[in-house]
């Protein structure tokens, strides 16, 4: 019940500090906010006051970091091997071989016999006689002369002149060129997430507090006291409350993926470029010149000079005399005899013949081998973070005020603070809400 009168006395005290004006009221004007009423300067009972006090904690936040990690995985490449495989094939063979044929031919068969024929002939007779026969000859008569010849004849004339040479020399030319080249590098992938996230805050609620029923002594109507239960005056009190406030937001998540990077890179080629040379090379060249040489050649002449000749020339002449004659002719008659003979006759026959070829089968091969990857492992690690919390410290304090007679207190405040009559009353300041967490939600 102590409790009870506490808090009240408690509540009457700040309804009188808040209310400047009604105390103004009741004094008509003529108190000030430097004097005390006396009713106030009573010694009073102690009250419960909250003091924030702030203190640094400290908790533990996981942050998470990405570590490469080395680990060996099986790949698999494929080999191109050359084997040598056997195989059966067959050709064409063709033979000649011999078969015998009976076939039938006529052979012809001579005869001869004589018989006697009488034919006539004409019988050449020759007989010689002298004709005298004249006949023109050409006798060669010979004349010495000399006679000029004229010939062009061709002098070699040596000279040196130089001649180009060309011959083609490989030359080594120098080029860069492009080549691609692909790796894989880590790329860092940001995509978003919704999280929920409470961003309330504390805000300060006024409850009241209904007053206790005490027992009171009234004058009923014969004017007799009696007793009777009157529910007292309540009072307000200041709480703080959460109010939370779901706000979705947004967050980042970074993860690393692999992609593969066409780079192009200069490189040096080096390759051959054929290439004429010229080269003067001193040659000595034969020319032939013409000149032209006059020569006396002596010259013999023949001249032919006709001449007519006489002569005996023996003539023979031939006559034909008939004489009878007979000779025996020879006949041959033929006739044909048939006969049966046995030839052999090639013919062409062909089989298959088997022969062995080695060919080369292309076939990939699939070959395991280790290769080291990195990858980005995600790993917690834990650190301490300081953070503020205010909580409310509870406080007695009891006043011993003394009054003066001319109006004020005699410590000079009376634990009231001097008020200007211009200037409005500052609300008091609410006490400072602890920092609280994403992770954790709001602190006490």
């Amino acid at each position: 019940m102590s409790k009870v009168w506490v808090g009240v006395c408690a509540v009457l005290a700040l309804t009188a500090f808040i209310t400047p004006q009604s105390a103004f009221a009741d004094y008509c004007g003529a108190a000030c906010y430097s004097c005390c009423p006396t009713v106030a300067c009573q010694p009073t009972a102690c009250y419960t006051t909250c003091r924030v006090e702030r203190q640094t904690c400290y908790r533990t936040v996981y942050d998470v970091v990405q570590e490469p990690q080395q680990y060996t995985v099986q790949r698999t490449r494929y080999e191109t091997v050359c084997e040598n495989v056997q195989e059966t094939c067959y050709r064409n063979v063709v033979e000649t071989q011999y078969r015998d044929e009976t076939y039938q031919v006529c052979r012809p068969v001579y005869e001869t016999a004589e018989r006697v024929e009488n034919y006539t002939v004409m019988r050449p007779v020759y007989e010689t006689n002298m004709v005298e026969q004249s006949y023109t000859v050409q006798r060669p008569v010979w004349e010495e002369s000399v006679q000029q010849r004229r010939r062009m004849v061709q002098r070699p004339v040596m000279e040196t002149v130089e001649r180009e040479c060309r011959q083609t020399v490989m030359r080594q030319v120098t080029e860069t060129v492009n080549q691609e080249r692909c790796y894989t590098v880590m790329r860092p992938v940001t995509t978003y997430r919704t999280v929920r996230r409470d961003c309330g805050q504390w805000t300060v609620q006024r409850v009241y507090h209904p007053g206790p029923v005490c027992p009171v002594v009234v004058l009923d109507e014969c004017g007799f006291p009696r007793t009777c239960m009157r529910q007292m005056p309540g009072f307000y009190s200041c709480r703080r409350v959460w109010c939370p406030r779901v706000v979705e937001e947004q967050v980042p998540c970074t993860t690393y993926c692999p992609q593969v990077v066409r780079q192009s890179c200069p490189v040096q080629v080096c390759r051959m470029v054929p290439e004429c040379v010229v080269t003067r090379v001193p040659v000595q060249v034969c020319r032939m010149v013409y000149e032209e040489v006059v020569e006396n050649i002596p010259v013999r002449t023949c001249r032919m000079v006709c001449e007519t000749r006489t002569c005996q020339v023996p003539v023979r002449t031939c006559r034909m005399v008939s004489e009878q004659c007979s000779r025996t002719i020879p006949v041959t008659t033929c006739r044909m005899v048939t006969e049966t003979k046995t030839c052999r006759v090639p013919f062409c026959v062909t089989r298959q013949e088997p022969y062995q070829v080695t060919r080369q089968v292309v076939r990939c091969v699939p070959k395991c081998e280790d290769v080291v990857c990195t990858r980005y492992v995600s790993r917690c690690v834990p650190r301490q973070e300081a953070y503020e919390v205010c909580r409310l410290v509870p406080e007695t304090v009891c006043p011993t005020p003394t009054c003066t007679p001319c109006g004020g207190c005699a410590t000079g405040d009376c634990n009231v603070p001097p008020v200007d009559a211009n200037k409005p009353l500052q609300p008091a300041p609410e006490p400072e809400v602890a920092p609280m967490s994403r992770r954790n939600g709001p602190s006490a």
